[in-house]
């Protein structure tokens, strides 16, 4: 029971920490005088009052969180937090007489927190600036994960943040350190990723987005989780300049963060070429766009070059990193391109990357381990190991390799299967559960970048919001939960 209660002692740490991002859109709202006030005025002092509650419950049980303690706060947060986020929105649309149900809120809230980008919202350019602004924060923030935020800035008051960031952080190599404590690593992370968002928001800027405009885009792009202010997306502009923007900061945020920061601290770019995955995933992202590009000029969908290039290169950018932004409806497309885009996004980005799916790292391994096996076929008694980046990999992570696979592949098709017993179309349930689990946002058909989730029943929107949770969570640190063995003492 008292590790139980430091559990929660953290969690309301945390709730308060993410109850303050909340001035930021009620600052909006009271300087713009925008319909959103009193909702944030309201949310934020709900929030705030839920935290402090918890906090005085569980002040006197801190104490050094274990592994599997890390493991429970991690899916007791990212299932919590979206709860307080969905409050504004629920207050907002109720004061102003629109209907917008639980599931829905909690759906957009889920959708920002997690970095995937779908909505259940339309006619976003006639919202208040600070619902939308809200719910670009939740993508920025969302990003690199609220967990690591709140180990870089607290840093937990005396309570270990190593197995936190452990069970939070994406992709297989989980004990890596930049720095000799676990709290300066969270804060490198972090300088980075605010280094780069500073860069991006001048950059949109500088390309003749407004101040508003370019801190939306640029949370949602450093974060890979599409929200735009606009149901057309960055249709809306028409911009070269801005998608070019848009495309080196989304490439950016596909390339683990740790690498980075190993670059700028050395002061060289000789981290992006010894890393593992860096260059495969610019060369499959990259060779990808131009392959599609060429793809629709031969169809004859753009009879120019150059404009099947932009919208090739930004709409397979964009969708295989997982952010889910769109300048086109390539849902029009030779269906063989958007369902390619939307697979590229299992596996493209990086491990330690803002973005979503299997990652690079994994898809690596398994490749490597392929090999091996057919070497093995035909002499059966080489050894030979798997390496990445010079070393042997550990058994035991191409162990956990092989059971995330597995645990992917189930729950792509479980959750399919649900969906098609809900009724829905088979082209539409695969592709919302593939975009959901791999928190890329759009789907296909009517679930595409011009649609939105908001025509799904109840029951399919919590499909797809379970399946965002444990896309984002990497499904073993949820479904752990689930097991015996878990709650033994």
């Amino acid at each position: 029971m008292k590790r139980l209660l430091a559990t929660f002692h953290v969690l309301s740490l945390t709730m308060l920490v993410f109850a303050l991002t909340m001035l930021i859109p009620l600052g909006v709202a009271f300087f713009g005088g925008d319909q959103g006030l009193s909702a944030f005025a309201r949310g934020f002092l709900l929030a705030l009052g839920i935290g402090g509650a918890l906090w005085l419950i569980t002040h006197h049980a801190r104490s050094e969180l274990h592994a599997r303690d890390g493991f429970l706060l991690v899916a007791i947060v990212w299932s919590g937090l979206p709860l307080l986020a969905a409050i504004p929105l629920l207050l907002y649309y109720h004061e102003a007489g629109m209907p917008l149900s639980f599931t829905d809120a909690y759906f957009e809230a889920m959708s920002g927190l997690t970095s995937t980008g779908a909505t259940v919202l339309s006619g976003l350019e006639h919202l208040p600036a600070s619902i939308n602004l809200w719910r670009a924060t939740l993508v920025w923030i969302g990003g690199m994960g609220i967990l690591v935020l709140a180990v870089a800035i607290l840093p937990l008051l005396g309570v270990g943040g190593h197995q936190v960031v452990r069970a939070e952080t994406p992709g297989p190599m989980k004990d890596e350190r930049l720095t000799p404590r676990i709290a300066s690593t969270a804060k490198a992370l972090y300088l980075v990723y605010f280094g780069f968002s500073v860069l991006c928001l001048l950059a949109y800027r500088a390309v003749g987005l407004p101040w508003f405009e370019a801190w939306c885009h640029m949370a949602t792009t450093m974060g890979l989780g599409g929200f735009s202010t606009w149901d057309e997306g960055f249709a809306h502009f028409d911009s070269l300049p801005v998608e070019l923007v848009a495309m080196v900061f989304m490439l950016l945020s596909g390339i683990n963060f740790a690498t980075h920061f190993t670059a700028l601290r050395q002061r060289s770019g000789r981290a992006y070429l010894v890393c593992p995955q860096t260059l495969p995933y610019l060369g499959l992202v990259l060779g990808a766009g131009l392959a599609i590009s060429a793809y629709l000029y031969a169809k004859g969908v753009y009879t120019d070059p150059l404009l099947a290039l932009r919208y090739g290169m930004f709409n397979t950018i964009s969708v295989a990193t997982t952010t889910g932004y769109a300048n086109v409806d390539y849902t029009t497309w030779p269906l063989f391109a958007p369902l390619t885009m939307l697979l590229l996004s299992a596996v493209a980005t990086s491990a330690g990357s803002t973005g979503g799916g299997i990652k690079m790292v994994r898809a690596i391994l398994l490749m490597k381990q392929a090999r091996n096996e057919l070497v093995t076929m035909l002499h059966p008694h080489a050894v030979s190991p798997v390496r990445i980046g010079g070393r042997v990999v550990d058994p035991r992570v191409m162990s956990s390799v092989l059971a995330f696979m597995l645990v992917y592949g189930m729950s792509l098709g479980v959750l399919t299967s649900l969906l098609l017993l809900s009724g829905l179309e088979p082209l539409l349930a695969f592709s919302a559960v593939l975009a959901m689990i791999n928190n890329t946002g759009p789907g296909l058909g009517a679930l595409g970048p011009m649609g939105s989730f908001g025509s799904l029943t109840d029951f399919q929107t919590w499909v797809c919001t379970f399946a965002m949770l444990i896309g984002r969570l990497e499904f073993l640190t949820v479904l752990v939960l689930f097991t015996p063995m878990f709650w033994r003492k």
